[in-house]
């Protein structure tokens, strides 16, 4: 089961696959306006999804954001 924040996030990886998203993308598009830049709960919610889809689905891409393979 996901959670809404955990669908959410899938659902914009799953919208735009081999494409990176930056954090900041996914706080703006997931978390809406209401964000602080600097939070780390993009990664931490990409750890509860690389959790339950499996750590290969979902790459960091160093310095860029996050893509789904």
């Amino acid at each position: 089961d996901l959670s809404a924040r955990e669908f959410g996030l899938a659902e914009e990886f799953l919208r735009h696959p081999d494409q990176v998203l930056s954090r900041e993308q996914l706080l703006s598009r997931v978390w809406g306006f209401d964000f602080d830049p600097g939070s780390n709960v993009v990664d931490v919610y990409v750890r509860y999804l690389r959790a339950k889809f499996g750590p290969e689905r979902i790459e960091t891409v160093r310095g860029m954001g996050y893509r789904l393979r």
